[in-house]
């Protein structure tokens, strides 16, 4: 019987055939590797990263930014008293100008100051922003208050004028005492909070 003879497998190159370039093998390779990604197609490393976008603030009502773009200053216990005062007594002076001495502009006059200075003293001097204020209304009431000519005359109208307008009076020191408390109160919540946050 005639037994067929059999080729042991060639595992190299066939003869005949120029052998492939280093490149050209390294090429097969990666396309083997990347699980047969067409040329058109990107490979998950190639996608863009999303990047974290910063999130903008939103313009709030007119009023408030308004308000935000105001100036903040910082007023010690004497300074927020010297403000006061001051400003009180050149709006007295013109209303005793322009208004001829009218009491009720002097009161209207009298509360957006109230307001200034309980928001713009500072943090530790709080408690002085309900005390200077009745203060500065009593000074600015000087030129505005009726005097019958000389010291005791001009004393007198002052009292007069204090005992008469002490509406504007007790609503001013009002708003300014709440206006002070609500910052405290804000400053203690702030404050709380951060040492819940530093014992974590």
């Amino acid at each position: 019987m005639e037994q067929h003879r059999t080729r042991p497998p060639q595992h190299g190159p066939r003869r005949g055939t120029p052998p492939l370039p280093p490149q050209a093998t390294r090429g097969e390779s990666d396309r083997s590797g990347s699980g047969g990604a067409r040329p058109g197609q990107r490979r998950p490393a190639d996608r863009p990263v999303a990047r974290p976008t910063t999130p903008v603030r939103r313009p709030g009502p007119p009023l408030v930014e308004a308000v935000r773009r105001m100036p903040n200053p910082r007023l010690t216990g004497l300074g927020g008293g010297l403000f006061c005062g001051a400003v009180m007594f050149v709006l007295g002076c013109l209303d005793a100008l322009l208004f001829g001495a009218s009491l009720t502009v002097y009161g209207v006059l009298f509360l957006p100051v109230c307001v200034l200075t309980a928001c713009w003293v500072r943090r530790g001097d709080l408690v002085t922003a309900p005390v200077v204020v009745p203060i500065a209304f009593a000074a600015g009431l000087l030129p505005v208050a009726d005097s019958n000519g000389g010291i005791l005359g001009r004393l007198m109208g002052l009292v007069t004028a204090l005992a008469t307008q002490a509406g504007w009076l007790y609503g001013g020191t009002l708003v300014a005492g709440l206006i002070a408390s609500a910052r405290k109160i804000q400053l203690m919540r702030h404050r709380t909070a951060a040492a819940r946050a530093g014992r974590r």
